[in-house]
């Protein structure tokens, strides 16, 4: 149900989602002229602000903020922990190879902490939303992809089940456990490293943290671009709904504090 509702609450939170819903009632107040105007207009306006640079820079700014990388590069950890979400899962299907988004930077840098010897073994996290039996599994194809890059499979472990970051802790902890792993390194994307950090402290695992894929811009927002861009608006709403699950997640008591 939670998954269901998550869903819900991102289409809720996407800027396009109140463009399109008060561009239609715009046309449905068209009786009432002042009504159907303000609504066209609203509807105008938020597309705008949310498709323009600076409104993405103060946004990512604020998501990416308690991002604190807390990796010690002279230590050697017993686990090097991939959350999955890099993988385009639709896109590996149709094609049999891996295709990956945006953020690919999770999948580079652990293998090179792995290549570079500053992690023993890697615990990759990944499922998949689709319930169908012939479904990628994220963590399947990161682990197949890393044995291809020279990574001695003995040094990987996988676990497909998770389908959120909450269920990559739960499904995590046990894991950890079994192996006995004392020392563990959390790579993830900046933006989402606080509430991922949060929900492991929430299930006993204290790890170092590696903040990958940052997106914070150092040029002042005023001598960004104001026109529109689509990759703006993406961006806006990626923002949005990190920020609006942290809030979730820490209202349903599975974040803790974890510096």
């Amino acid at each position: 149900m939670f998954l269901v509702l998550s869903k819900l609450l991102d289409l809720l939170l996407s800027p396009l989602t109140w463009v399109l819903i008060l561009g239609v009632g715009g046309v449905v107040l068209r009786r009432w002229k002042r009504l159907s105007l303000a609504s066209q207009l609203a509807a105008l306006v938020l597309l705008y602000v949310f498709s323009i640079e600076p409104t993405v820079a103060l946004l990512t700014r604020a998501t990416e903020a308690d991002a604190v990388s807390t990796y010690r590069p002279d230590v050697v950890y017993d686990a090097v922990i991939l959350l999955g979400g890099g993988l385009d899962a639709a896109a590996t299907e149709r094609s049999g190879q891996p295709e990956y988004n945006a953020a690919p930077e999770r999948m580079m840098r652990t293998f090179e902490l792995l290549r570079d010897g500053r992690a023993r073994q890697v615990l990759i996290t990944a499922g998949n939303l689709d319930a169908r039996p012939e479904a990628v599994v994220e963590a399947d194809v990161l682990a197949a992809q890393l044995v291809h890059w020279g990574i001695a499979p003995e040094r990987i472990v996988k676990e497909g089940r998770s389908r959120n970051t909450r269920e990559n802790a739960l499904e995590s902890e046990p894991l950890v456990r079994a192996h006995g792993w004392k020392s563990l390194l959390l790579v993830t994307s900046a933006a989402h490293l606080p509430r991922a950090a949060g929900c492991f402290a929430a299930v006993g695992l204290k790890a170092d943290t590696l903040a990958v894929d940052l997106r914070s811009s150092t040029i002042p927002p005023a001598k960004l671009s104001w026109l529109p861009r689509s990759g703006a608006l993406n961006q806006s709403t990626d923002m949005l709904r990190e920020l609006a699950g942290r809030v979730v997640y820490r209202a349903r008591g599975w974040t803790t504090p974890w510096r």
